[in-house]
C-alpha cells in the first residue's frame, strides 16, 4: 500500500467512527477533556491563542503584485456586447440583411436554425473620455468612467452553453469538479480579516447562475477556501446565528468542547479537513458579531446610498455593489457578485432587447459606476481589481426562435467583451472583432489567458499555483502551459 492509499484508508476510518467509539478509544476521556479546558487548553493547545495554523492567514504574493483584492461582477446569461461596448457601423448598415453563408457553414448554434438575419445595434453609441471608448446609451453613468476602464473586446471561449461556459471561466473546467477562482486566490494569499470569510459571494436577479454553487466551490482544495454566500436581505448568512435559547456564552462553551474533540481526532488521524472544521466553527462564531455590522449598509451616508441606488433591507445588485466595497474595506480578499437575467434571446418580453435588456442595464449602470468611483475616491482602486463580464458573447444575428417577433441574440463563444478597472490594468480598448462582430480579428484573449493574467496581477504565478489531487498538480489555468499572461493589459 502506497502513502496516498494509506492516508485515504486512515481518513475513511476516521469518517466511519462514531463519537462514542472515538471517546472509548481515547485515553483521556471526558474528564481529561474538561481538565484541559479548565487548564486553558494547555494539554492540546488553545484554538484561539495562535493563528500559526490558520489556513486563511494572510500570505505574501509569490511574484510582484499589482492588486491585492478582487471584486468580480458576473452577468449570468451573458449580455450582448454589440449593444454595450462593441460598436459595429457595418453591422448597423446591414441591419436585417440575410446572414452571409460563410458565417453559417459548419457552424452550430444553441438555438438559431435556418438562415438568420443580421441585426445591427439596437441602441446608439458614442465615444467617451480620452481613451475614446465606445459605450452605448444604455450605460450613461458608466460612460463617465471610460478613462478608468480596460475594455477587452477580443475575448473568446470554448463553450456555448451557460453552465459549461460559467464553470470553465470560474473553475477552469467546463465540467463539475474544478476549484473556483476565489478559492484559488484565498488558497494562495489568505485574507486580512480573521473575523470574516476570505471569499464572499452574493447573488441578485432572483436565482443562482446556471453553473450553480459549484461556481464558488473549493472542490479538491480544503473547504475552508470555498465561497461563503451572503445576502443583503434578511439574515446575512443562513444558519450562522444562534438557535433560540442559546446565548453567546453557551455557544462559546459548546464550541470549546467540540474543538477539543476535533483536535484529538486531528492528532490521531491527521485528516486536514478536521482542522478546516475547527477553523470554520471558530470563524462562524466570530462572524456572528462581524458580519451583521459590515453588512449593515444603513450605516452609509444618504449620498452614498443614492449614488449606488442602494436601499437598506432589500435584495439588489446595487446593495451588493455597496457591500462589496464595504467588504474590501474590511480586508476581505475576494468578493464575487452574480447577477442573473442577462440571457437576451428575444423569445418574449422577459428576455428581449427592447424590454428586459434596458431594465437590466438600468440595474447595472449606477451601481457599477458608483463602485468604481467610490473605490477611487477612497484610494482603494489602485489595489482592488474590478472585473465585469459574462460567460460568452451574443451573435450578430437576430435569433428569431420559432418565428418570434421579439429581438434577441443567440449564444456566441467566438467573441465577447470583458472590462476591468483598477488593480494595475491598462486603460483603453484591447483587441478587436471583425466588421460584423462575428469573430476575433485582432489580439484574441482566451478564457485561460484571462485566468493566467488575473492570477499574475494578484502576485500568484499561474503556472506554479497548484494543488495535488488524483495524481496531478491541479491548476486553475488547466494542465497545459499554453495560457499566456497578457502583459499588454497591464499598466
Amino acid at each position: 500500500m502506497n502513502l496516498n492509499q494509506h492516508q485515504e484508508s486512515v481518513r475513511n476510518q476516521a469518517r466511519m467512527m462514531t463519537r462514542r467509539h472515538f471517546l472509548s478509544r481515547c485515553n483521556s476521556g471526558l474528564g481529561t477533556l474538561a481538565l484541559a479546558q479548565l487548564a486553558g487548553s494547555s494539554l492540546i493547545g488553545d484554538e484561539r491563542a495562535s493563528d500559526t495554523d490558520n489556513p486563511l492567514a494572510a500570505k505574501p504574493p509569490t511574484i510582484p503584485a499589482r492588486a491585492k483584492n478582487v471584486i468580480y461582477l458576473h452577468m449570468a446569461g451573458s449580455p450582448p456586447q454589440l449593444e454595450l461596448f462593441d460598436y459595429k457601423p457595418e453591422l448597423e448598415r446591414r441591419n436585417m440583411e440575410p446572414c452571409p453563408d460563410e458565417l453559417l457553414e459548419g457552424k452550430t448554434f444553441a438555438f438559431i436554425k435556418g438562415k438568420p438575419k443580421l441585426m445591427g445595434p439596437n441602441y446608439k453609441f458614442k465615444q467617451y473620455g480620452e481613451s475614446g471608448a465606445w459605450i452605448s446609451e444604455t450605460l450613461p453613468h458608466l460612460a463617465t468612467c471610460a478613462d478608468d476602464i480596460c475594455f477587452v473586446k477580443s475575448m473568446y471561449t470554448e463553450q456555448f452553453n451557460h453552465a459549461p461556459a460559467q464553470l470553465l471561466l470560474h473553475t477552469g473546467n467546463p465540467q463539475f469538479g474544478g476549484a473556483s477562482f476565489g478559492s484559488w486566490v484565498t488558497y494562495g494569499l489568505g485574507t486580512e480579516n480573521s473575523n470574516l470569510p476570505g471569499y464572499i459571494v452574493m447573488v441578485s436577479g432572483g436565482t443562482n447562475p446556471s453553473g450553480g454553487k459549484s461556481l464558488w466551490g473549493s472542490s479538491y482544495l480544503p473547504s475552508i477556501y470555498q465561497g461563503v454566500q451572503c445576502r443583503s436581505e434578511g439574515d446575512p448568512v443562513l444558519y450562522v446565528g444562534n438557535p433560540k435559547g442559546m446565548t453567546r456564552e453557551t455557544r462559546r462553551a459548546s464550541l470549546d468542547t467540540i474543538n477539543t474533540l476535533n483536535r484529538l481526532e486531528l492528532q490521531e488521524y491527521g485528516d486536514p479537513e478536521t482542522l478546516t472544521r475547527i477553523r470554520q466553527y471558530e470563524l462562524a462564531y466570530r462572524m456572528q458579531v462581524a458580519v451583521p455590522e459590515v453588512m449593515d449598509i444603513s450605516r452609509e451616508s444618504k449620498s452614498t446610498l443614492e449614488s449606488y441606488g442602494a436601499e437598506p433591507g432589500k435584495a439588489s445588485f446595487a446593495n451588493n455593489c455597496l457591500l462589496a466595497r464595504r467588504l474590501v474595506e474590511q480586508g476581505v480578499r475576494f468578493i464575487q457578485l452574480f447577477d442573473w437575467g442577462w440571457d437576451i434571446h428575444g423569445t418574449g418580453p422577459h428576455d428581449d432587447l427592447q424590454t428586459q435588456f434596458p431594465n437590466k442595464c438600468n440595474g447595472l449602470d449606477r451601481p457599477a459606476t458608483a463602485l468604481i468611483k467610490d473605490l477611487k475616491q477612497r484610494g482603494m482602486l489602485d489595489d482592488t481589481l474590478v472585473v465585469w463580464g459574462g460567460e460568452f458573447g451574443r451573435t450578430p444575428m437576430n435569433e428569431a426562435r420559432n418565428g418570434s417577433k421579439y429581438f434577441g441574440r443567440d449564444h456566441h463563444p467566438d467573441c465577447f467583451t470583458v472590462w476591468m478597472a483598477g488593480g494595475g490594468v491598462k486603460v483603453g480598448s484591447h483587441g478587436a472583432t471583425d466588421d460584423l462582430g462575428y469573430k476575433v480579428a485582432e489580439d484574441g484573449v482566451s478564457v485561460r489567458d484571462l485566468q493566467a493574467t488575473l492570477l499574475h496581477m494578484l502576485g500568484l504565478d499561474p503556472y506554479k499555483l497548484s494543488f495535488p489531487f488524483q495524481g496531478l498538480n491541479q491548476r486553475w489555468i488547466g494542465p497545459a502551459n499554453s495560457p499566456e499572461v497578457r502583459h499588454e493589459l497591464l499598466s
